[in-house]
């Protein structure tokens, strides 16, 4: 068999991504900490960008040539300056003047001109008071408190043998994070033994020391299980806390019970009355069965808005956070250096840095002229609860702000991940705004997170003694014209963290 070589002509269509869309679409779907990583990366890394300092605001002692001169700065992009208004009673958002977009950047810089000749700069920010950084620097970056550290502490602080100190310390390894024991204590004793062959340690020891242990603070710590930590916390009590004995007797014979809200069997057997057994609960109620989570907390994560909502003379003002980006531009004394003519190594490396830079500015001017846009129509369609709250959420997916934006569904996706609006009511992820719908009796459609907020108003308001089951709630939607179902009632109350009926069951 013999192989021929031949050459063919086709045609077809291929998409290619430039650098430029690649760096816009990388920006768009970054995170509020990610872009200012990102633009403090470019500023690092590109000589042509700066960022804008505060001296560069005009003088106002400076002679009117000198402010004529300051007012001619090169373009500066930030991703705070766009704003948009919602008129209520018109159709459309309303741009507002002043704080427009700023004019695009043009494509070809005739480099060999001033830079100031081509671009004004926008007013720099006030400078800050040097008061804001007086804040304590230990308190915001020392890292928070863990139960072992606080266990710890106190633990130096108690005056026990190297012996007594060996087993204390098994003991701490084997609490979890909500203060419990997480191995019996025959397990650490054994665990124990081998480590002191030379004279053999005994259970009691172990024992002794867990009882001391228990007394530390907080009060349930070092329990096995959730009886031992109640009654720890109240043999803490004071001993003429009212009805502590009661409460001892139903945590240790009856906690069975009272996991299940038999109250009917707890009444009978406990042989208390109606409004001793509330007392009691009472008091039992006010322990806590988590006694590690009130010490062992996690750093706090601070979510910055990106997008600013409020109510102004009857409008809702959609606008970009101010403080979520440093303010950069290119630096005109490097690009008056640039020579149009010149070949040589270091001019083209400034060019291309020049290139790189005017990219860079025009991708995040892209970024924050989609983010402000999507959140602009989110608002419109969001007016209702924004006004009145969740119960008035209506039903929106990611194709219909595509389709008012135009724009595809894809690039909505990235503007709305871990981008947040700041509004009146809170801070909420821009994603929060788009859900599932449900058909009503009229024709018209129910936002699931409506119904949500529907299903959680009516256990709210529901009789702790007889609580609303699932069935029930899916009734009284269906009257009021909301066909859901007891399943779907079921995933909605579950996804809000609400027990069951036989749970939510109380003794008032």
């Amino acid at each position: 068999m013999v192989m021929k070589a031949s050459l063919q002509l086709k045609l077809g269509q291929s998409l290619t991504m430039t650098p430029q869309l690649q760096q816009a679409i990388k920006l768009l779907q970054l995170s509020t900490l990610d872009l200012q990583q990102e633009i403090q990366q470019a500023l690092d890394s590109n000589p042509m960008l700066e960022t804008s300092e505060d001296d560069d605001v005009p003088d106002a002692n400076a002679s009117e040539q000198d402010n004529e001169e300051s007012q001619k700065a090169e373009e500066t992009t930030s991703a705070t300056e766009a704003s948009s208004d919602w008129d209520e009673s018109e159709n459309g958002p309303d741009w507002a003047s002043e704080n427009d977009i700023p004019d695009n950047i043009p494509d070809d810089l005739p480099v060999d001109t001033a830079w100031d000749d081509i671009y004004q700069s926008a007013p720099a920010p006030a400078a800050r008071n040097e008061d804001e950084n007086d804040s304590d620097f230990e308190t915001r970056n020392s890292p928070a408190e863990t139960l072992q550290d606080h266990l710890e502490w106190q633990l130096n602080l108690t005056p026990l043998s190297e012996r007594d100190q060996a087993i204390a310390h098994a003991l701490m390894d084997a609490v979890d994070e909500r203060g419990y024991l997480t191995s019996s204590i025959e397990e650490i004793h054994s665990g124990l033994v081998d480590e002191t062959e030379d004279d053999p340690l005994e259970l009691d020891e172990v024992e002794a020391v867990l009882h001391r242990l228990q007394h530390f603070d907080p009060p349930g710590v070092f329990a096995c299980d959730l009886q031992e930590c109640l009654l720890i916390q109240l043999n803490q009590l004071p001993p003429d806390t009212p009805w502590l004995a009661q409460a001892r007797l139903v945590i240790t014979h009856y906690i069975n019970l009272l996991g299940n809200r038999d109250y009917a069997q707890l009444l009978r057997r406990s042989r208390l009355k109606e409004d001793q057994l509330r007392e009691v609960l009472a008091l039992i109620t006010s322990l806590n069965p988590r006694p590690g989570d009130s010490v062992d907390r996690a750093e706090p994560d601070y979510v910055i808005p990106d997008v600013m909502v409020r109510k102004h003379n009857g409008r809702w003002r959609v606008e970009l956070n101010p403080d979520i980006a440093p303010r950069i531009r290119v630096n005109a004394s490097y690009a008056s250096l640039i020579k149009r003519a010149d070949s040589s190594a270091d001019n083209t490396y400034l060019r291309d840095q020049l290139q790189e830079a005017k990219w860079f500015i025009k991708s995040l001017q892209s970024r924050n002229e989609t983010l402000l846009k999507v959140a602009t129509r989110i608002v419109e369609h969001q007016q209702g609860f924004l006004d009145h709250g969740e119960e008035a959420m209506k039903p929106l997916i990611l194709s219909d702000i595509a389709q008012a934006v135009e724009m595809h569904e894809s690039t909505i996706s990235r503007v709305t991940t871990q981008k947040y609006m700041h509004t009146p009511r809170g801070i909420f992820e821009l994603k929060y705004f788009f859900s599932s719908h449900v058909s009503t009796d009229e024709g018209g459609e129910c936002s699931s997170t409506a119904i949500r907020a529907m299903i959680k108003k009516l256990i709210a308001a529901e009789t702790p003694k007889k609580p609303l089951s699932d069935s029930k709630i899916a009734a009284m939607l269906g009257e009021q014209g909301i066909k859901v179902a007891r399943r779907t009632v079921a995933k909605y109350r579950e996804a809000m963290h609400i027990p069951p009926s036989n749970e939510r069951k109380r003794l008032v």
